[in-house]
């Protein structure tokens, strides 16, 4: 499973936090976290690189 983590731009107190923590779960249960730089800018048309922990 690949999955993606998108934001809507902007700071948000916790926001990394949630990021990290979702990411951890999501790689130890076996899926492939893809980070997309320039969210919604560039969208799902350019390519991604995996996150690692």
């Amino acid at each position: 499973m690949r999955i993606g983590i998108m934001t809507g731009g902007g700071d948000a107190p916790g926001l990394n936090g949630i990021i990290e923590s979702s990411s951890r779960l999501l790689l130890r249960e076996g899926a492939e976290v893809i980070g997309i730089q320039d969210g919604f800018g560039r969208g799902l048309r350019e390519p991604h690189h995996p996150a690692h922990s």
